[in-house]
């Protein structure tokens, strides 16, 4: 007998249909699974065996041939147990069902029959979607993270008989609902911006960085508060859209990281270690996974001791801050992973740290400071938009009560310059911050007037800055301006936009 369900694969951070064909036939025992799978796939057949006979099925002592098609599409993942199990049943005539070639399956099986979580959910939920299926049956681990997808029944189950008995008409199962309300504006941060004493030029840089998109440097000796800031920049920026928010959690399903809740609320903030490998950064393995750069979409990538960093790790950079993305290439395929950060960048001026600090001396010698400055390439620093440089803060202002402007405030402003831009881009598809325009759109929407021209050429050329670095600067300056709801960008804005290009 020949039964059919179907599955889901992931390639990339999009999911796709896997058609799981079962047929048992008269010879030998035997359990063949074909379609290209990978050694978890192969393995299954044990956690089926296993699992049907613990759940108080008989196990077919017969031919048992699995395809999983298209045959072309490598398999990996545990996530094709439940089908495969409960199209073996099916196959075997032990329990009959109309509505199992018109739901997608998923699941990782116990040798007792119970289920457990897999990865991918989210966006092979979205597939089945797409493709007008009339359900989903994942774990009830999984449920929540399924069911954000909207415009299709998430069937949560628990094990293989009672996702059997659902599918038979004898048991029935409500589809699994989710509140979709985490796009209230975030006001629950455990860290606010107002507990920084001092450093207000760069309390201003993360501003603009959160009001525009822009990537961001920090340059001073330890202890100057380099990475407190950094760790507040997520406080200021304006909260995840629905259509950003499923974007992120797809990623993080592929990852295996929200396996069991719904969509991220919350803007991604991640930092890695300066020993992480390019894999981990980028993305890789013999089957492409999201890296670091992918995991901080639509939020902020925290590089800290940026000068410790393997140099070849931090060239892989270019491409994401350039494009938004990460293509990474294998035999196999060539996969596309959503980028689109803000990377903020911390790093001591030399070695010891205390180059130019007027509090302790530095001891190191210019060749080694040299060397190490040129752990960061000029191409990468190009790609920065602003320079900050955090000097030691003050006794005085350490000990100070007085407290600056709290997150919600500084965040508030930010909210109003997204707006506007907004409404300039809303012609233009995946265009939401004047940190991703283009030639063209620098073009249209940040024209300069004669004395904004002359101070930009002057500063050209007393500062030797590349056109990467005029074009940098106008796009600060279009975000200056529009934290000052100006719809001209004036030479006073320039000015400050000239000053974070300067290190």
């Amino acid at each position: 007998m020949l039964s059919k369900t179907y599955s889901g694969a992931v390639q990339g951070v999009d999911g796709l249909l896997v058609e799981v064909e079962v047929d048992i036939a008269f010879g030998l025992p035997g359990f063949a699974t074909v379609g290209l799978p990978e050694a978890a796939v192969r393995e299954s057949k044990d956690r089926v065996h296993a699992a049907i006979k613990n759940s108080g099925y008989e196990f077919p002592t017969k031919k048992i041939t699995v395809n999983l098609a298209p045959a072309d599409l490598r398999k990996a993942g545990t996530g094709y147990d439940l089908p495969m199990a409960v199209g073996i049943l099916a196959a075997s005539q032990a329990f009959k069902s109309e509505l199992l070639s018109r739901y997608l399956l998923i699941g990782e099986l116990s040798l007792d029959g119970s289920l457990r979580p897999v990865n991918g959910i989210l966006p092979i939920t979205m597939a089945a979607a797409a493709q007008g299926l009339a359900g989903v049956i994942v774990p009830a681990a999984n449920a929540a993270e399924a069911a954000v997808v909207g415009g299709i029944p998430v069937i949560s189950a628990v094990s293989l008989p009672e996702a059997v008995e659902f599918l038979a008409g004898l048991k029935e199962i409500k589809p699994f609902v989710i509140e979709h309300s985490p796009f209230n504006l975030p006001t629950d941060f455990e860290i606010n911006l107002d507990e920084v004493k001092g450093q207000e030029q760069a309390k201003r840089a993360l501003e603009i960085a959160a009001a525009g998109g822009h990537n961001l440097l920090f340059e001073g000796p330890p202890g100057s508060g380099k990475t407190m800031l950094a760790r507040r920049l997520p406080t200021i920026m304006p909260p995840l859209s629905r259509e950003e928010a499923l974007e992120t959690s797809k990623i993080y399903s592929v990852a295996g990281l929200n396996t069991t809740s719904g969509l991220i609320s919350n803007r991604p903030f991640r930092a890695p270690h300066h020993n992480i490998s390019e894999a981990g950064l980028i993305g890789g393995s013999s089957m492409p996974r999201p890296g670091e750069v992918s995991l901080a979409n639509n939020g902020v990538l925290f590089l800290d001791e940026l000068a410790e960093f393997k140099k070849t790790v931090l060239e892989g950079l270019r491409q994401p801050l350039e494009d938004g993305a990460v293509t990474i290439s294998r035999a196999a395929a060539a996969l596309t992973f959503p980028a689109n950060f803000i990377l903020v960048a911390a790093t001591n001026p030399c070695p010891c740290g205390y180059l130019g600090d007027d509090n302790h001396e530095c001891r190191c010698l210019p060749t080694q400071i040299q060397r190490y400055k040129n752990k960061i390439s000029g191409p990468l620093l190009d790609r920065i938009d602003m320079y900050v440089e955090v000097s030691a803060v003050p006794f005085k202002e350490l000990s100070s009560r007085r407290q600056g402007e709290n997150s919600e405030i500084i965040r508030e402003r930010v909210i109003k310059a997204r707006k506007i831009q907004n409404s300039r881009f809303k012609n233009i598809p995946n265009l939401h911050a004047n940190g991703q325009m283009g030639q063209k759109q620098i073009k249209d929407f940040c024209p300069l007037d004669k004395s904004s021209t002359l101070l930009l050429e002057n500063a050209m050329r007393k500062l030797a800055l590349s056109a990467r670095a005029y074009n940098r600067i106008i796009k600060i300056a279009r975000t200056i301006a529009d934290l000052d709801h100006s719809s001209a960008i004036k030479s006073s804005h320039v000015a400050e936009a000239v000053q974070y290009r300067r290190l």
